[in-house]
């Protein structure tokens, strides 16, 4: 008997042949938008009648364009994690892609979505490296090399088509990983502007009717499921190329106020969405504890005896520890509400408990001094400063990084991965001949830190016990005395 084909994902096929109208210009068609922010319109779509269709707009030469229109924007989510304890998977056949265009091979398709006359939002996820000045591009590019020159000429043949209408301007929310993202975008714009030379009209047509929302996103896509994908299109009546993999938490903090909460109805949908006058303290928040937990966790746990982050979380002693440094240690360094940081950093555990992610603690590990520069020591200060104390289990934490430095534990080499100088310039300090003398090394090394950390009360002291205690005792016995002499 011949087996039978299975029919490909399209409208057809899929009974979705809904036509929305273009409400968003999307720069980017990657894993992370197509699980985030096409995830989220797609809820408000069904949820909040937002009645918006979105036109994707391939960024760069070589993308998933022809594959977007061979399915007609359609493909499927699966979201799976752990919420509160409870194991979570979710599918979701995302259908709010209207039209997808590669502006490489047709430029003037692209110029034309200028003339939707229902387009009201320009989101983007070009990298963190999309949001760059190239002054070799003119207004004329086809297409232009930056994201940035790409956006001016759309704006400017917008202003153009409709004369400057007031109400033609456009929402735009990048989601560039980058601190301000929005405001440094809005810069290049009207860096192009003056390259150009543009009418003055023009410029303040771009300042007083375009609003630039500064944004950040969280949310872990493992994207395409290449090494599970017969069980995953094995829940699916339709061939899907575009199968698209994700954790169930999300998070999207966008700076701005009412104005734009009457435009998108965020609070129609059940999503960690926070619009807020500002995100500094979010993205300190997460910085601190997400990242922080990440950077307190790896070489401490890796000299444990764990592999992945899972692993750490779950086991008893590591797992205690961890969560003792973030919500005992980092919390209270931080300055939203304790609740708050507290409900944000059990979601963090609930991702770290993820069983269908399996994050390894060495693919964490690349350049942990500078990590730690910026993600925990910034907490370790200001516990210090606050409390008059070291916190005991960052500064033991601290200790941990510099034993993983040496490079080898218990005979085996150890995942270390940094810049040459980094790595030259601690194993240097490992030569000395007492944990009194290394610790100096490189604690006053102030290209490491920013300072001298010789300054910090105490804290060359106890690292070098702490030092002390690793090498003699391991990681869970050395704690266990370090502790009762902290």
């Amino acid at each position: 008997m011949e087996k039978t084909e299975t029919k490909r994902l399209n409208r057809t096929n899929a009974n979705l042949n809904q036509q929305l109208p273009i409400k968003v210009v999307q720069y980017g068609e990657g894993n992370f938008l197509r699980a985030f922010v096409d995830y989220i319109i797609d809820e408000l779509n069904k949820k909040a009648k937002f009645n918006a269709g979105v036109a994707v707009v391939q960024p760069l030469p070589n993308g998933l364009v022809n594959l977007l229109n061979e399915q007609d924007g359609l493909y499927n989510l699966f979201m799976k994690g752990v919420k509160k304890g409870e194991e979570i998977q979710k599918r979701e056949t995302i259908s709010c892609i209207q039209k997808s265009i590669n502006p490489y091979e047709n430029y003037e398709a692209y110029l034309d979505l200028a003339k939707e006359e229902e387009l009201e939002f320009l989101i983007s996820n070009t990298t963190e490296a999309g949001i760059a000045f190239d002054e070799t591009d003119t207004l004329e590019g086809t297409p232009h090399n930056s994201f940035p020159a790409k956006v001016t000429a759309l704006l400017y043949r917008r202003y153009k088509y409709f004369k400057g209408a007031a109400d033609k301007g456009l929402t735009i929310i990048p989601c560039e990983l980058i601190n301000y993202n929005a405001d440094t975008l809005k810069e290049i714009i009207l860096k192009y502007t003056n390259l150009w030379k543009l009418e003055e009209e023009f410029v303040g047509w771009i300042k007083k009717h375009n609003h630039f929302h500064n944004t950040l996103v969280d949310r872990i896509v493992p994207g395409y499921p290449k090494g599970d994908i017969d069980a995953y299109q094995s829940e699916l009546e339709l061939e899907d190329k575009l199968i698209v993999s994700a954790e169930v938490f999300l998070l999207w903090v966008i700076e701005g106020g009412d104005k734009l909460k009457s435009k998108i109805p965020l609070d129609k949908i059940d999503e960690n969405i926070l619009v807020v006058e500002d995100l500094q303290p979010y993205r300190t928040r997460k910085v601190r504890i997400l990242n922080g937990a990440h950077t307190t966790m790896v070489p401490f746990s890796i000299l444990f005896g764990n592999e992945t982050v899972k692993e750490t979380v779950d086991h008893p002693f590591t797992g205690k520890f961890i969560k003792e440094a973030v919500f005992e240690e980092i919390n209270p360094t931080l300055k939203l509400s304790k609740e708050e940081l507290d409900s944000f950093a059990e979601e963090v555990f609930d991702r770290f408990r993820n069983p269908f992610i399996k994050h390894q603690l060495s693919s964490i590990a690349l350049n942990s001094i500078s990590k730690f520069k910026v993600r925990v020591l910034p907490s370790l200060l200001t516990f210090q400063k606050k409390y008059n104390r070291l916190p005991l289990r960052l500064t033991f934490a601290f200790a941990c990084l510099l034993r993983f430095y040496k490079g080898e534990w218990n005979g085996n080499s150890l995942p270390v991965n940094d810049a040459p100088k980094t790595t030259s310039e601690l194993k240097k300090a490992w030569e000395q001949h007492s944990y009194k003398e290394i610790t100096e090394s490189v604690l006053k090394n102030e290209s490491f830190w920013g300072m001298d950390l010789r300054e910090v009360p105490q804290l060359e002291e106890k690292t070098a016990l702490a030092l002390q205690l690793i090498e003699a005792k391991g990681i869970e016995k050395g704690f266990e005395v370090f502790s009762g002499k902290f």
